[in-house]
């Protein structure tokens, strides 16, 4: 696996980004959490003129073997469908990213099924692999074809980077992931599995049930897991470590990193295990309907932008987030200050 080399960005021009947003035609703090985000975005690149290039939204899809449990209100082949939708434009996330100018990339990280060669997305399984296996019989996947799901993942986010992409966000698609979401939040932030699991795709209080006691067998099968890749390999899927992958290596090219709902933020919770400083870079879109999301949240001390009870994953989040932070650049670069506009400045 490769070495990811993460560094802070430079706080010295804090001060010089803090001053020109106190300075524009407002009271101090008025734009509230845009100003946080101008401070951010601004900071990640270094300089009091950010500006947003060439937005890319990244979906990994991928199987997952305990969807062979009746933990998930659908069938296992929707994964498939559901990327064969991608394609054709008609899912939430390719409505959403149109109307944003955000381009997207659909990558098929371990799906059960063979797609043709010349459809528009990333083919990158593992040889000779499709899902991963059913985690009450055995781990998920083994270390080696964790490590090679992490860069393969980072290989794709340096191939938008050298496109002149400088924020990127991350969805997923895959029948069985909030199980294996729940899972990895349950082993990191030290929570009950119980408290973690939540309806995933609409489960009923019967199915709910039924779901929680499968993963809380498949928890007590594994003892013993003292690292991050231990943890996302006994749990994970392929399409979470290739995401923890991308993570890393956006925040090692500095780019912005948006984070979608309750399986992307299990990612990134192994992603900052590997590297705390990726937390320097990212930007958490909203607050997942799914039980264990604001746990997770504030496991991390954050605060999404939006709270819109989405349960869909797919990067929607991520979508629906970035006018806002477009809004953050856009008053930072263009509103006048008190002494441009002529306007006379509180005492």
């Amino acid at each position: 696996m490769r070495t990811f080399t993460i560094t802070t960005p430079d706080k010295s021009i804090q001060s010089s980004i803090q001053h020109k947003i106190d300075f524009k035609t407002k009271p101090l703090g008025a734009l509230g959490t845009l100003e946080q985000l101008a401070l951010q975005i601004a900071t990640i690149q270094g300089t009091t003129e950010p500006v947003l290039n060439n937005p890319h939204l990244v979906v990994f899809a991928a199987d997952h073997g305990i969807a062979q449990e009746g933990v998930s209100k659908y069938p296992p082949e929707v994964t498939f469908q559901m990327v064969m939708n991608f394609v054709r434009g008609g899912a939430a996330i390719n409505v959403f990213c149109k109307q944003n100018q955000i381009k997207l990339q659909v990558v098929d990280a371990g799906v059960n099924g063979i797609f043709d060669k010349n459809i528009p997305i990333i083919h990158n399984k593992l040889q000779h692999t499709a899902g991963t296996k059913n985690i009450l019989k055995e781990p998920a996947m083994s270390i080696k074809e964790g490590q090679k799901c992490i860069d393969r993942g980072a290989t794709v986010v340096q191939d938008i980077f050298e496109q002149g992409c400088n924020i990127i966000g991350f969805g997923e698609m895959g029948i069985g992931n909030t199980s294996s979401a729940s899972l990895i939040m349950s082993k990191i932030c030290k929570i009950p599995v119980s408290e973690c699991v939540g309806r995933g795709t609409g489960v009923d209080d019967e199915a709910l049930k039924h779901k929680v006691a499968v993963l809380t067998k498949a928890q007590q099968l594994y003892k013993g897991l003292d690292s991050p890749l231990k943890i996302l390999t006994t749990f994970g899927g392929f399409e979470i470590a290739q995401m923890v992958g991308a993570m890393l290596q956006a925040a090692q090219n500095k780019m912005i990193i948006l984070v979608d709902g309750f399986i992307a933020t299990a990612a990134f919770l192994v992603a900052s295990k590997i590297e705390p400083t990726v937390k320097e870079y990212a930007i958490f879109c909203h607050q997942s309907d799914e039980n264990g999301h604001k746990k997770m949240l504030d496991f991390l001390g954050i605060t999404p932008l939006l709270q819109l009870n989405l349960r869909l994953g797919e990067g929607t989040g991520c979508a629906l987030a970035y006018p806002i932070v477009k809004s953050a650049v856009t008053f930072l670069n263009s509103m006048a200050s008190f002494e441009v506009a002529g306007v006379s400045n509180a005492q």
